[in-house]
C-alpha cells in the first residue's frame, strides 16, 4: 500500500511535516482553517479540505490513509476532531501510525525542576486541563480499538516568521523578570524530525516530550536576540510589576515553571536536533530570513 498521510490541522508546524512527505512521494492531504489557507496548501500539492468544530468531513476522505495526524486544539467543548470523527478513526484499517501534538503545559508548575514523559500531570489553567483529557480520548483509540496513537507534548514553537525576533521588530515585546522562570522551545523544523522519526519506528501508545536542550528565562531569550539584531534590549520590568495590566490568556503563560526533558526522543527514536538549544535556533531562522531578502 502506497503511504498516505492525513493532518487535522495543516498549520505552522504541521505544514512541515506535510512537505517533507510530499517531497518523499506520499499522497498527502489534510484540513485547514479556511479555504483561502487550503488554496495556499492545494497551490504545494498538498489536497485540503475546510474543516470547522460541529462540521464533519466526509469519511471518505481517511481511505487508504496509513498514517494521520492531528494539531487541533481541543476547545471548551472537547477535541473537535474526535468529536466528528471517533467512529471514523477507529475503523479505519489501514493506519500504520497516528500522532496527537499535545502540549508540556499538561505538566502545569514546577518551580523550575525538571520533568520527563513519567511525571504526574497537574495542569495550572483550563486550556491545560482540556489537553489532558484530549490526550486521554486519543489514548482511548488504542486502548479500545487498537489504533497505533503516540502522543507528542510540545515546548515552545518557533521558526521563521514565528519568532521573537519578529516581536522585536514590531516593537511588540517586553523584558519581563520572573524568579525561576524557565521553560523549553523547539524549532518548527525539529518537531517535523521527531514526527517523522516516530513513523519510522512506531510505538503505539508512546509519549514523548518535544523540547531543545537548553530551558531558559524568557527574559534571556528576548536579550539574546536583541544582540543578534543589533538593537538594545528593552529595559527588565518585574513580572510583579505588571501582572495586573495582563489578560487572563497572558497570565496563563507565566504560570507554570519548568524544566521538560528530551531524552525519549534521542533513545527511542535516534532524533538529533537540528536545534538543540534557542540560540543555534534563532542564529538559524535570521540566516533564513536573510538569505531570503
Amino acid at each position: 500500500m502506497a503511504e498516505s498521510f492525513f493532518c487535522f490541522g495543516l498549520g505552522y508546524s504541521a505544514s512541515v511535516l506535510a512537505r517533507r512527505l510530499l517531497a518523499e512521494g506520499w499522497r498527502v492531504a489534510g484540513t485547514a482553517r479556511s479555504e483561502e489557507q487550503c488554496d495556499s496548501l492545494r497551490a504545494q500539492g498538498i489536497a485540503a479540505v475546510p474543516f470547522e468544530p460541529g462540521r464533519p468531513l466526509d469519511p471518505a476522505l481517511l481511505d487508504g490513509v496509513t498514517h494521520l495526524l492531528s494539531s487541533v486544539p481541543p476547545g471548551a467543548d472537547g477535541d473537535p476532531v474526535l468529536d466528528a470523527h471517533f467512529s471514523h478513526i477507529a475503523g479505519c484499517e489501514s493506519l500504520a501510525w497516528i500522532g496527537y501534538l499535545s502540549t508540556t503545559g499538561v505538566y502545569g508548575d514546577w518551580r523550575g525542576v525538571w520533568v520527563d514523559e513519567d511525571s504526574p500531570l497537574r495542569p495550572s489553567h483550563d486550556r491545560a486541563w482540556r489537553r489532558v483529557i484530549a490526550e486521554q480520548r486519543w489514548i482511548d483509540l488504542k486502548r479500545l480499538h487498537g489504533k497505533p496513537v503516540h502522543l507528542f507534548r510540545l515546548a515552545g514553537i518557533y521558526g521563521p516568521g514565528r519568532s521573537v525576533l519578529d516581536d522585536i521588530r514590531r516593537n511588540a515585546i517586553q523584558r519581563i523578570v520572573k524568579k525561576r522562570q524557565v521553560f523549553g522551545r523547539i524549532h518548527v523544523d525539529d518537531i517535523a524530525t521527531v514526527l517523522r522519526a516516530s513513523m519510522e519506528r512506531p510505538t503505539p501508545g508512546a509519549v514523548y516530550n518535544v523540547t531543545d536542550d537548553l530551558p531558559a528565562a524568557p527574559a534571556d531569550v528576548t536579550a539574546f536576540a536583541c544582540d543578534l539584531l543589533g538593537v538594545e534590549p528593552p529595559p527588565a520590568v518585574p513580572f510583579e510589576a505588571i501582572r495586573d495590566q495582563m489578560s487572563p490568556m497572558q497570565l496563563t503563560f507565566w504560570m507554570d515553571s519548568k524544566k521538560v526533558r528530551n531524552d525519549r526522543i534521542k533513545s527511542e527514536l535516534g532524533v538529533v536536533l537540528a536545534y538543540p538549544d534557542y540560540q543555534s535556533g534563532l542564529r538559524a531562522v535570521l540566516a533564513a530570513e536573510r538569505g531570503g531578502e
